[in-house]
Protein backbone atom coordinates (compact mmCIF):
# COMPACT_ATOMS: atom_id res chain seq x y z
CA UNK A 1 0.00 0.00 0.00
CA UNK A 2 1.45 3.33 -1.07
CA UNK A 3 1.52 6.15 1.46
CA UNK A 4 -0.08 9.31 0.10
CA UNK A 5 1.86 12.31 1.30
CA UNK A 6 -0.08 15.50 2.27
CA UNK A 7 1.70 18.71 1.32
CA UNK A 8 1.36 21.90 3.32
CA UNK A 9 0.89 25.10 1.33
CA UNK A 10 4.01 27.20 0.77
CA UNK A 11 4.35 30.53 -1.06
CA UNK A 12 5.35 30.40 -4.73
CA UNK A 13 9.11 30.13 -5.28
CA UNK A 14 9.80 28.41 -1.94
CA UNK A 15 10.76 24.76 -1.55
CA UNK A 16 8.76 22.66 0.90
CA UNK A 17 11.12 20.84 3.24
CA UNK A 18 9.54 18.02 5.19
CA UNK A 19 10.62 16.40 8.40
CA UNK A 20 11.21 12.74 7.66
CA UNK A 21 8.70 10.26 9.14
CA UNK A 22 9.82 8.95 12.50
CA UNK A 23 11.97 11.98 13.25
CA UNK A 24 9.50 13.65 15.60
CA UNK A 25 12.43 14.20 17.94
CA UNK A 26 13.21 17.34 15.96
CA UNK A 27 10.10 18.94 17.43
CA UNK A 28 11.17 21.33 20.21
CA UNK A 29 10.29 20.57 23.82
CA UNK A 30 7.65 22.33 25.90
CA UNK A 31 10.21 23.62 28.39
CA UNK A 32 12.49 25.13 25.74
CA UNK A 33 9.63 26.88 24.00
CA UNK A 34 8.21 28.29 27.22
CA UNK A 35 11.58 29.94 27.82
CA UNK A 36 11.90 31.20 24.23
CA UNK A 37 11.63 34.87 23.32
CA UNK A 38 8.65 34.17 21.03
CA UNK A 39 6.54 33.02 23.99
CA UNK A 40 7.21 35.84 26.45
CA UNK A 41 4.34 38.02 25.30
CA UNK A 42 1.95 35.04 25.29
CA UNK A 43 2.88 34.11 28.85
CA UNK A 44 2.39 37.68 30.04
CA UNK A 45 -0.99 37.93 28.37
CA UNK A 46 -2.52 34.49 28.98
CA UNK A 47 -0.59 33.01 31.91
CA UNK A 48 1.60 29.89 32.06
CA UNK A 49 -1.24 27.41 32.66
CA UNK A 50 -3.21 28.26 29.53
CA UNK A 51 -0.15 28.67 27.30
CA UNK A 52 1.30 25.33 28.42
CA UNK A 53 -1.95 23.49 27.70
CA UNK A 54 -2.33 25.09 24.27
CA UNK A 55 1.34 24.45 23.46
CA UNK A 56 1.06 20.76 24.32
CA UNK A 57 -1.92 20.52 21.98
CA UNK A 58 -0.01 22.22 19.16
CA UNK A 59 3.05 20.00 19.61
CA UNK A 60 0.79 16.97 19.54
CA UNK A 61 -0.49 18.05 16.13
CA UNK A 62 3.10 18.52 14.91
CA UNK A 63 4.04 14.99 16.04
CA UNK A 64 1.05 13.55 14.25
CA UNK A 65 2.03 15.38 11.07
CA UNK A 66 5.65 14.23 11.41
CA UNK A 67 4.64 10.59 11.71
CA UNK A 68 2.50 10.99 8.60
CA UNK A 69 5.41 12.53 6.71
CA UNK A 70 3.54 15.77 6.23
CA UNK A 71 5.34 18.12 8.60
CA UNK A 72 7.04 21.11 7.00
CA UNK A 73 10.32 21.99 8.69
CA UNK A 74 9.29 25.66 8.66
CA UNK A 75 6.47 24.72 11.06
CA UNK A 76 9.04 24.06 13.79
CA UNK A 77 10.20 27.68 14.07
CA UNK A 78 9.52 29.19 17.50
CA UNK A 79 7.61 32.10 15.98
CA UNK A 80 5.40 29.79 13.89
CA UNK A 81 4.54 27.60 16.88
CA UNK A 82 3.87 30.69 19.01
CA UNK A 83 1.50 32.06 16.38
CA UNK A 84 -0.40 28.77 16.26
CA UNK A 85 -0.66 28.71 20.06
CA UNK A 86 -1.90 32.30 20.11
CA UNK A 87 -4.57 31.47 17.52
CA UNK A 88 -5.71 28.50 19.62
CA UNK A 89 -5.86 30.63 22.76
CA UNK A 90 -7.85 33.31 20.93
CA UNK A 91 -10.38 30.73 19.77
CA UNK A 92 -10.76 29.21 23.24
CA UNK A 93 -11.17 32.67 24.81
CA UNK A 94 -14.18 33.43 22.62
CA UNK A 95 -17.18 33.69 24.99
CA UNK A 96 -20.07 31.29 24.43
CA UNK A 97 -22.59 34.12 24.88
CA UNK A 98 -21.81 36.68 22.19
CA UNK A 99 -23.35 39.82 20.74
CA UNK A 100 -24.95 39.19 17.35
CA UNK A 101 -26.75 41.26 14.73
CA UNK A 102 -30.41 40.26 14.73
CA UNK A 103 -31.48 40.58 11.08
CA UNK A 104 -34.18 37.91 11.27
CA UNK A 105 -37.09 40.36 11.16
CA UNK A 106 -38.29 39.23 14.61
CA UNK A 107 -37.82 42.00 17.18
CA UNK A 108 -38.41 39.99 20.37
CA UNK A 109 -36.54 36.87 19.26
CA UNK A 110 -36.65 34.24 22.02
CA UNK A 111 -33.47 32.51 20.80
CA UNK A 112 -31.61 35.82 20.68
CA UNK A 113 -32.49 37.01 24.18
CA UNK A 114 -35.75 38.92 23.56
CA UNK A 115 -35.81 42.49 24.86
CA UNK A 116 -32.73 44.71 24.89
CA UNK A 117 -32.30 46.68 28.10
CA UNK A 118 -32.31 50.48 28.10
CA UNK A 119 -29.29 52.46 29.26
CA UNK A 120 -30.94 53.19 32.61
CA UNK A 121 -31.24 49.47 33.32
CA UNK A 122 -27.65 48.80 32.28
CA UNK A 123 -26.44 51.49 34.69
CA UNK A 124 -28.56 50.02 37.48
CA UNK A 125 -27.18 46.53 36.89
CA UNK A 126 -23.63 47.92 36.92
CA UNK A 127 -24.24 49.43 40.35
CA UNK A 128 -25.69 46.16 41.64
CA UNK A 129 -22.65 44.30 40.27
CA UNK A 130 -20.01 46.61 41.67
CA UNK A 131 -21.25 47.56 45.14
CA UNK A 132 -23.22 46.14 48.07
CA UNK A 133 -26.92 46.98 47.70
CA UNK A 134 -29.94 46.92 50.00
CA UNK A 135 -31.42 43.79 48.39
CA UNK A 136 -33.07 42.59 51.60
CA UNK A 137 -32.18 45.38 53.99
CA UNK A 138 -34.65 48.01 55.18
CA UNK A 139 -32.74 51.30 55.23
CA UNK A 140 -35.33 52.99 57.47
CA UNK A 141 -35.54 50.39 60.23
CA UNK A 142 -32.08 48.91 59.86
CA UNK A 143 -33.59 45.42 59.87
CA UNK A 144 -34.19 42.68 57.35
CA UNK A 145 -36.18 43.76 54.31
CA UNK A 146 -38.19 42.07 51.54
CA UNK A 147 -36.71 42.14 48.04
CA UNK A 148 -40.14 42.44 46.39
CA UNK A 149 -40.58 45.89 47.92
CA UNK A 150 -37.91 47.19 45.52
CA UNK A 151 -40.38 47.03 42.64
CA UNK A 152 -43.77 46.67 44.33
CA UNK A 153 -44.55 50.37 44.69
CA UNK A 154 -43.79 50.99 41.02
CA UNK A 155 -46.00 48.09 39.93
CA UNK A 156 -48.84 49.26 42.17
CA UNK A 157 -48.67 52.77 40.73
CA UNK A 158 -48.43 51.60 37.11
CA UNK A 159 -51.08 48.86 37.20
CA UNK A 160 -53.54 49.89 39.92
CA UNK A 161 -53.05 46.55 41.70
CA UNK A 162 -52.95 46.25 45.50
CA UNK A 163 -49.69 44.29 45.60
CA UNK A 164 -47.07 42.64 43.43
CA UNK A 165 -44.37 40.00 43.46
CA UNK A 166 -41.80 38.76 40.95
CA UNK A 167 -40.27 35.39 39.99
CA UNK A 168 -37.82 34.32 37.29
CA UNK A 169 -40.23 34.02 34.33
CA UNK A 170 -43.92 33.94 33.51
CA UNK A 171 -44.07 30.13 33.50
CA UNK A 172 -42.77 30.26 37.07
CA UNK A 173 -45.43 32.85 37.93
CA UNK A 174 -48.17 30.50 36.72
CA UNK A 175 -46.59 27.53 38.50
CA UNK A 176 -46.41 29.46 41.78
CA UNK A 177 -49.99 30.70 41.48
CA UNK A 178 -51.41 27.24 40.73
CA UNK A 179 -49.31 25.47 43.34
CA UNK A 180 -50.25 27.83 46.15
CA UNK A 181 -53.89 28.53 45.30
CA UNK A 182 -55.10 25.41 43.51
CA UNK A 183 -53.13 22.37 44.66
CA UNK A 184 -55.47 19.33 44.73
CA UNK A 185 -58.28 21.60 43.58
CA UNK A 186 -59.91 22.50 40.27
CA UNK A 187 -58.92 25.18 37.78
CA UNK A 188 -61.50 26.01 35.11
CA UNK A 189 -60.15 27.01 31.68
CA UNK A 190 -61.71 27.42 28.25
CA UNK A 191 -60.56 24.81 25.70
CA UNK A 192 -59.70 27.63 23.33
CA UNK A 193 -57.13 28.95 25.83
CA UNK A 194 -55.15 25.78 26.59
CA UNK A 195 -52.03 27.19 25.02
CA UNK A 196 -48.67 25.76 24.07
CA UNK A 197 -45.79 28.22 23.74
CA UNK A 198 -42.17 27.87 22.61
CA UNK A 199 -40.04 25.10 24.08
CA UNK A 200 -43.09 22.77 24.25
CA UNK A 201 -44.44 24.54 27.34
CA UNK A 202 -48.10 23.52 27.69
CA UNK A 203 -50.55 24.90 30.21
CA UNK A 204 -52.05 21.46 31.04
CA UNK A 205 -48.55 20.15 31.80
CA UNK A 206 -47.77 22.92 34.28
CA UNK A 207 -51.15 22.37 35.94
CA UNK A 208 -50.28 18.72 36.55
CA UNK A 209 -46.86 19.73 37.89
CA UNK A 210 -48.56 22.17 40.30
CA UNK A 211 -50.96 19.49 41.51
CA UNK A 212 -54.06 21.26 40.15
CA UNK A 213 -56.91 19.52 38.34
CA UNK A 214 -57.74 21.00 34.95
CA UNK A 215 -61.42 21.41 34.12
CA UNK A 216 -61.90 22.12 30.41
CA UNK A 217 -65.03 23.94 29.35
CA UNK A 218 -66.57 25.15 26.11
CA UNK A 219 -65.18 24.33 22.69
CA UNK A 220 -62.08 25.37 20.77
CA UNK A 221 -63.82 28.32 19.15
CA UNK A 222 -66.71 29.20 21.49
CA UNK A 223 -66.98 29.41 25.27
CA UNK A 224 -69.80 31.13 27.19
CA UNK A 225 -70.25 32.42 30.74
CA UNK A 226 -72.68 29.59 31.44
CA UNK A 227 -69.90 27.10 30.73
CA UNK A 228 -67.88 28.55 33.60
CA UNK A 229 -70.88 28.78 35.89
CA UNK A 230 -71.95 25.19 35.29
CA UNK A 231 -68.44 23.89 35.94
CA UNK A 232 -68.10 25.50 39.37
CA UNK A 233 -68.13 23.12 42.33
CA UNK A 234 -67.05 23.17 45.97
CA UNK A 235 -63.57 22.07 44.80
CA UNK A 236 -63.12 24.97 42.34
CA UNK A 237 -60.14 27.16 43.21
CA UNK A 238 -59.59 29.31 40.13
CA UNK A 239 -61.30 30.65 37.07
CA UNK A 240 -58.33 31.10 34.75
CA UNK A 241 -58.41 33.20 31.60
CA UNK A 242 -55.39 32.96 29.29
CA UNK A 243 -54.53 35.53 26.65
CA UNK A 244 -53.79 33.58 23.46
CA UNK A 245 -50.92 35.86 22.53
CA UNK A 246 -49.17 33.50 20.10
CA UNK A 247 -52.13 32.55 17.88
CA UNK A 248 -55.57 33.80 16.90
CA UNK A 249 -58.86 32.10 16.12
CA UNK A 250 -61.18 33.98 13.77
CA UNK A 251 -64.62 33.39 12.34
CA UNK A 252 -67.44 31.85 14.40
CA UNK A 253 -65.95 32.53 17.81
CA UNK A 254 -67.01 33.60 21.29
CA UNK A 255 -65.11 34.17 24.53
CA UNK A 256 -66.12 35.58 27.89
CA UNK A 257 -64.88 39.10 28.68
CA UNK A 258 -62.74 39.26 31.80
CA UNK A 259 -65.12 41.68 33.53
CA UNK A 260 -67.99 39.18 33.28
CA UNK A 261 -65.78 36.38 34.54
CA UNK A 262 -64.69 38.56 37.48
CA UNK A 263 -68.31 39.23 38.44
CA UNK A 264 -69.03 35.50 38.38
CA UNK A 265 -65.98 34.81 40.52
CA UNK A 266 -67.00 37.36 43.12
CA UNK A 267 -70.53 36.02 43.24
CA UNK A 268 -69.35 32.44 43.72
CA UNK A 269 -66.34 33.18 45.94
CA UNK A 270 -63.74 31.88 43.46
CA UNK A 271 -60.47 33.60 42.53
CA UNK A 272 -60.30 34.90 38.97
CA UNK A 273 -56.83 35.01 37.42
CA UNK A 274 -55.59 35.92 33.97
CA UNK A 275 -52.31 35.21 32.23
CA UNK A 276 -51.47 38.05 29.82
CA UNK A 277 -48.17 36.57 28.66
CA UNK A 278 -46.60 39.53 26.86
CA UNK A 279 -47.38 42.02 29.59
CA UNK A 280 -48.00 45.37 27.95
CA UNK A 281 -48.23 48.31 30.35
CA UNK A 282 -49.54 50.84 27.86
CA UNK A 283 -51.86 51.09 24.88
CA UNK A 284 -49.64 50.30 21.91
CA UNK A 285 -52.06 51.99 19.51
CA UNK A 286 -50.71 55.38 20.55
CA UNK A 287 -47.48 54.33 18.77
CA UNK A 288 -49.21 53.01 15.67
CA UNK A 289 -48.93 49.37 16.75
CA UNK A 290 -51.71 46.76 16.97
CA UNK A 291 -53.74 46.70 20.19
CA UNK A 292 -52.71 44.39 23.00
CA UNK A 293 -54.56 43.97 26.33
CA UNK A 294 -52.80 45.82 29.13
CA UNK A 295 -52.23 44.83 32.74
CA UNK A 296 -54.11 47.94 33.89
CA UNK A 297 -57.18 46.89 31.91
CA UNK A 298 -57.12 43.43 33.50
CA UNK A 299 -56.94 44.87 37.01
CA UNK A 300 -59.68 47.40 36.23
CA UNK A 301 -61.86 44.57 34.86
CA UNK A 302 -61.73 42.91 38.28
CA UNK A 303 -59.04 40.22 37.95
CA UNK A 304 -57.82 39.03 41.34
CA UNK A 305 -54.40 38.07 39.93
CA UNK A 306 -52.61 38.93 36.69
CA UNK A 307 -49.42 37.25 35.49
CA UNK A 308 -47.16 38.55 32.71
CA UNK A 309 -43.59 38.57 31.40
CA UNK A 310 -40.91 41.16 32.01
CA UNK A 311 -38.86 40.57 28.85
CA UNK A 312 -41.48 40.80 26.13
CA UNK A 313 -43.55 43.91 25.43
CA UNK A 314 -42.61 45.31 28.81
CA UNK A 315 -39.07 45.60 27.43
CA UNK A 316 -37.20 44.53 30.57
CA UNK A 317 -35.21 41.55 31.89
CA UNK A 318 -36.49 37.99 32.01
CA UNK A 319 -38.98 37.87 34.85
CA UNK A 320 -42.48 36.75 35.72
CA UNK A 321 -44.64 39.33 37.46
CA UNK A 322 -47.79 38.76 39.51
CA UNK A 323 -50.01 41.66 40.51
CA UNK A 324 -53.39 41.71 42.20
CA UNK A 325 -55.08 41.37 45.57
CA UNK A 326 -52.78 41.89 48.53
CA UNK A 327 -54.05 38.83 50.45
CA UNK A 328 -53.29 36.55 47.49
CA UNK A 329 -49.87 38.05 46.85
CA UNK A 330 -49.08 37.62 50.56
CA UNK A 331 -49.89 33.90 50.30
CA UNK A 332 -47.64 33.53 47.27
CA UNK A 333 -44.73 35.25 49.03
CA UNK A 334 -44.94 33.00 52.09
CA UNK A 335 -44.85 29.74 50.14
CA UNK A 336 -41.50 27.89 50.08
CA UNK A 337 -41.73 27.61 46.28
CA UNK A 338 -41.45 31.39 46.03
CA UNK A 339 -37.90 31.25 47.41
CA UNK A 340 -36.94 28.65 44.81
CA UNK A 341 -38.31 30.87 42.03
CA UNK A 342 -37.15 34.26 43.29
CA UNK A 343 -35.00 36.59 41.19
CA UNK A 344 -31.59 38.04 42.08
CA UNK A 345 -30.36 41.58 42.50
CA UNK A 346 -29.42 42.03 38.83
CA UNK A 347 -32.94 41.27 37.62
CA UNK A 348 -34.48 43.51 40.24
CA UNK A 349 -32.10 46.37 39.44
CA UNK A 350 -32.89 46.17 35.73
CA UNK A 351 -36.62 45.72 36.30
CA UNK A 352 -36.89 48.71 38.61
CA UNK A 353 -35.09 50.93 36.08
CA UNK A 354 -37.33 49.78 33.23
CA UNK A 355 -40.54 50.23 35.23
CA UNK A 356 -39.43 53.74 36.22
CA UNK A 357 -39.33 54.71 32.54
CA UNK A 358 -43.07 54.04 32.29
CA UNK A 359 -43.72 57.01 34.58
CA UNK A 360 -43.05 59.18 31.53
CA UNK A 361 -44.67 57.24 28.67
CA UNK A 362 -44.20 60.16 26.27
CA UNK A 363 -40.43 59.44 26.29
CA UNK A 364 -40.64 55.65 26.05
CA UNK A 365 -40.21 55.42 22.28
CA UNK A 366 -36.76 56.98 22.59
CA UNK A 367 -35.62 55.35 25.85
CA UNK A 368 -36.94 51.79 25.64
CA UNK A 369 -35.12 49.74 22.95
CA UNK A 370 -38.04 47.37 22.38
CA UNK A 371 -40.44 50.19 21.64
CA UNK A 372 -37.80 52.08 19.65
CA UNK A 373 -37.26 49.09 17.37
CA UNK A 374 -40.97 48.39 17.00
CA UNK A 375 -41.65 51.98 15.98
CA UNK A 376 -38.64 52.61 13.69
CA UNK A 377 -39.87 54.61 10.69
CA UNK A 378 -40.03 52.56 7.52
CA UNK A 379 -38.36 55.35 5.54
CA UNK A 380 -35.34 55.23 7.86
CA UNK A 381 -34.95 51.47 7.41
CA UNK A 382 -35.38 51.80 3.64
CA UNK A 383 -32.61 54.41 3.46
CA UNK A 384 -30.37 52.12 5.49
CA UNK A 385 -30.99 49.28 3.03
CA UNK A 386 -30.04 51.54 0.12
CA UNK A 387 -26.74 52.40 1.83
CA UNK A 388 -25.81 48.83 2.68
CA UNK A 389 -26.87 47.13 -0.57
CA UNK A 390 -23.76 48.10 -2.63
CA UNK A 391 -21.43 47.31 0.28
CA UNK A 392 -22.77 43.78 0.67
CA UNK A 393 -22.86 43.23 -3.09
CA UNK A 394 -19.21 44.26 -3.34
CA UNK A 395 -18.23 41.95 -0.46
CA UNK A 396 -20.00 38.94 -1.99
CA UNK A 397 -18.68 39.26 -5.52
CA UNK A 398 -20.22 38.03 -8.74
CA UNK A 399 -21.74 34.80 -7.46
CA UNK A 400 -24.55 36.55 -5.61
CA UNK A 401 -27.16 39.16 -6.42
CA UNK A 402 -28.13 41.62 -3.67
CA UNK A 403 -31.31 43.69 -3.88
CA UNK A 404 -32.91 46.13 -1.43
CA UNK A 405 -36.49 45.06 -0.85
CA UNK A 406 -39.58 45.74 1.25
CA UNK A 407 -40.14 43.24 4.07
CA UNK A 408 -42.55 42.64 6.94
CA UNK A 409 -41.12 42.32 10.45
CA UNK A 410 -42.91 40.67 13.35
CA UNK A 411 -42.94 41.47 17.05
CA UNK A 412 -42.11 37.94 18.20
CA UNK A 413 -42.13 35.95 21.49
CA UNK A 414 -45.81 35.19 21.05
CA UNK A 415 -46.87 38.84 21.04
CA UNK A 416 -49.42 39.97 18.45
CA UNK A 417 -48.98 36.96 16.13
CA UNK A 418 -50.93 38.54 13.27
CA UNK A 419 -49.35 41.98 13.59
CA UNK A 420 -46.72 42.81 10.98
CA UNK A 421 -44.51 45.86 10.76
CA UNK A 422 -43.53 47.40 7.40
CA UNK A 423 -39.78 47.03 7.10
CA UNK A 424 -36.97 46.95 4.55
CA UNK A 425 -33.88 44.87 4.05
CA UNK A 426 -31.59 43.01 1.67
CA UNK A 427 -32.38 39.88 -0.32
CA UNK A 428 -29.43 37.77 -1.48
CA UNK A 429 -29.84 35.21 -4.27
CA UNK A 430 -27.37 33.03 -6.12
CA UNK A 431 -26.71 34.16 -9.68
CA UNK A 432 -27.60 31.48 -12.25
CA UNK A 433 -24.57 29.43 -13.22
CA UNK A 434 -22.27 31.06 -10.62
CA UNK A 435 -22.62 28.28 -8.00
CA UNK A 436 -23.16 30.57 -5.05
CA UNK A 437 -24.40 28.65 -2.01
CA UNK A 438 -26.88 30.47 0.24
CA UNK A 439 -26.36 27.92 3.01
CA UNK A 440 -22.62 28.56 2.89
CA UNK A 441 -23.23 32.30 2.93
CA UNK A 442 -25.55 31.96 5.92
CA UNK A 443 -22.81 30.05 7.76
CA UNK A 444 -20.21 32.66 6.76
CA UNK A 445 -22.38 35.45 8.18
CA UNK A 446 -22.63 33.55 11.48
CA UNK A 447 -18.83 33.13 11.49
CA UNK A 448 -18.12 36.88 11.40
CA UNK A 449 -16.54 38.51 14.49
CA UNK A 450 -20.00 39.70 15.46
CA UNK A 451 -22.24 37.01 13.96
CA UNK A 452 -25.05 38.06 11.65
CA UNK A 453 -28.27 36.07 12.08
CA UNK A 454 -30.32 36.09 8.87
CA UNK A 455 -33.24 34.08 7.51
CA UNK A 456 -33.26 31.53 4.65
CA UNK A 457 -36.53 31.12 2.78
CA UNK A 458 -37.89 30.93 -0.77
CA UNK A 459 -34.46 30.42 -2.36
CA UNK A 460 -33.11 33.65 -0.89
CA UNK A 461 -31.25 34.87 2.17
CA UNK A 462 -33.09 37.73 3.85
CA UNK A 463 -31.53 40.44 6.03
CA UNK A 464 -34.28 42.46 7.70
CA UNK A 465 -32.73 45.72 8.91
CA UNK A 466 -35.39 46.77 11.43
CA UNK A 467 -33.17 45.75 14.38
CA UNK A 468 -29.94 47.19 12.95
CA UNK A 469 -29.88 50.47 14.83
CA UNK A 470 -28.09 53.44 13.20
CA UNK A 471 -25.42 53.33 15.91
CA UNK A 472 -24.50 49.78 14.84
CA UNK A 473 -24.56 50.31 11.09
CA UNK A 474 -20.86 51.23 10.75
CA UNK A 475 -19.74 48.17 12.74
CA UNK A 476 -21.94 45.93 10.61
CA UNK A 477 -20.57 47.37 7.37
CA UNK A 478 -16.95 47.26 8.56
CA UNK A 479 -16.92 43.48 8.86
CA UNK A 480 -18.55 42.72 5.51
CA UNK A 481 -15.18 42.54 3.65
CA UNK A 482 -14.23 39.67 6.00
CA UNK A 483 -16.95 37.44 4.52
CA UNK A 484 -15.39 34.28 3.12
CA UNK A 485 -17.75 32.65 0.61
Amino acid sequence: MRRVRRWNYMPAGETLKLVAPGQAAEIPSVDRLLNAQAFRALLARHGRTQVTAALRGQLGQLRHAALAGALARASLADEVIAAAVEAALTRSAQPALRAVFNLTGTVLHTNLGRALLPEAAIRAVTVALSAPVNLEFDLESGGRGERDTLIEALLRDLTGAQAATVVNNNAAAILLMLSVLAQRREVIVSRGELIEIGGSFRLPDIMRRAGAKLIEIGTTNRTHLADYDNALTARSALLLKVHTSNYAISGFTASVPLAELARLGRARGVVVATDLGSGSLLDLRRFGLPAEPTVQEAIAAGADLVTFSGDKLLGGPQAGLLVGRSDLIRRLRKDPLKRALRVGKLTLAALEAVLALYRAPEHLAEQLPTLRLLTRPHAEIQAQAARLQPLLEQALGERYEVTATALASQIGSGALPLGQLPSHGLAVRSRPGRRGSLARLDAALRALPRPVISRLADKALWLDLRCLEPSDEAAFAAQLPALSV
